[in-house]
């Protein structure tokens, strides 16, 4: 059984910063790509940072220059450094990764989620 675990939400205030972390546990052969998405009240999930097995990142415009991805492979961990918070960051964030059960099976997992709140 293959678990997400998120950590590190919360409220902080508009051009604060947070920062999340994402640790992958259970039957682990390997993991590819790792990303963080976000879901605010009434809009559809979207993707925020992404990450190779390598560490080339990816992200959006909207987060660009203000939000940063690293992952640590011995820990099967990926973390998010979001800095200059605005309140249209609020939202739930979702860890999600292509991870490998054993050398022949791979499947894609998602996290939980985490609450992060900016007020203004």
């Amino acid at each position: 059984q293959v678990q997400l675990v998120e950590s590190g939400g919360g409220l902080v205030q508009a051009g604060g910063s947070l920062r999340l972390s994402c640790a992958a546990s259970g039957s682990i052969f390997r993991i590819d790509n790792m990303a963080w998405y976000r879901q605010a009240p009434g809009k559809r999930r979207e993707l925020v940072a992404a990450i190779t097995s390598s560490s080339t990142a990816n992200y959006p415009d909207s987060v660009k220059g203000r939000f940063t991805i690293t992952r640590d492979n011995a820990r099967n961990t990926v973390y998010l450094q979001m800095n200059s918070l605005t309140p249209e960051d609020t939202a739930v964030y979702y860890c999600n990764a292509n991870l490998w059960t054993t050398r022949w099976s791979a499947d894609n997992y998602w996290g939980q989620g985490t609450q992060v709140t900016v007020s203004s």
